[in-house]
């Protein structure tokens, strides 16, 4: 239905493309910007992932996120966990399904408001110890603000976590703060700071911070590497290394560049 509206309607909204597609990376920080990605547009985010815990244990995980902006101000994701290794074992990851509406726009006071909504389809196997099994519900309130060259992000979040064993769901809840900003031409810095809080008596609550480089080598393709150290001992990973890229794969809307040259 949304491919076939007219480009007189869609071509209202203020996010219509009116030149070139311009990426808007989600990673490599856990927070999200409550902007999304231009109408139209079909992004996909994929990376890399090596986890150091306590005992000695390693972990790696390759994974992505496709998101389109089906809306001016609504975004739909899928995100999936192609390949996880953990104790030997190695398997396919979860898969995660949701959506994003922007609620406000960033003004010179306010900054961009949305809420966000994901649900996770337990793919991962269960028996290899890769995944719970069950499903998990995250709802999330999301604000971003341009301030004198640097880009913030903050996120608030509450978990529903299906239990493995008995019915029901754990819950607790999540936030972030990260920013970004320009270092020398097309390379940044990004930095972050999150936690969750007790989720029940085997996850216990939790600090951890990140700091990457980024690099722009067009508008489209974003690239990442950054360590995630934790603050905290009962971090689920002692540090984290991730790695990256961003890179916006066309628009599924063609009809409304062309309505905005002619406007």
């Amino acid at each position: 239905m949304c491919l076939l509206l007219p480009a007189h309607v869609l071509g209202q909204c203020p996010t219509a493309p009116q030149g070139g597609i311009v990426a808007n990376p989600n990673r490599p920080t856990v927070a999200d910007p409550a902007d999304i990605t231009e109408l139209g547009v079909l992004e996909l985010e994929y990376g890399w992932e090596r986890d150091w815990r306590g005992g000695g244990q390693r972990g790696n995980a390759f994974g992505g996120l496709l998101k389109f902006a089906v809306l001016c101000d609504l975004e739909i994701r899928w995100s999936m966990d192609d390949l996880v290794g953990e104790r030997g074992r190695r398997g396919i990851g979860d898969n995660r399904i949701g959506a994003q509406y922007r609620l406000h726009r960033q003004t010179g006071r306010l900054p961009t408001l949305a809420v966000s909504y994901a649900l996770k389809v337990p793919t991962a196997s269960e028996e290899k110890g890769l995944g719970s099994g069950q499903n998990d519900h995250q709802l999330k309130f999301l604000a971003s603000k341009d301030l004198r060259g640097t880009h913030f992000d903050f996120n608030a979040a509450a978990l529903w976590i299906g239990r493995p064993i008995s019915l029901g769901y754990d819950s607790n809840a999540e936030v972030n703060l990260a920013f970004s900003h320009p270092v020398s031409g097309d390379l940044g810095l990004t930095g972050e700071i999150y936690g969750d809080t007790r989720l029940n008596n085997a996850t216990p609550g939790f600090i951890s911070t990140l700091w990457a480089l980024t690099y722009k080598f067009s508008a489209r393709l974003v690239v990442d590497a950054g360590l995630d150290v934790s603050l905290t001992a009962e971090a689920p990973h002692r540090k984290r290394f991730v790695m990256g890229f961003v890179y916006s794969l066309g628009e599924l809307y063609p009809h409304l560049r062309g309505s905005a040259r002619k406007d």
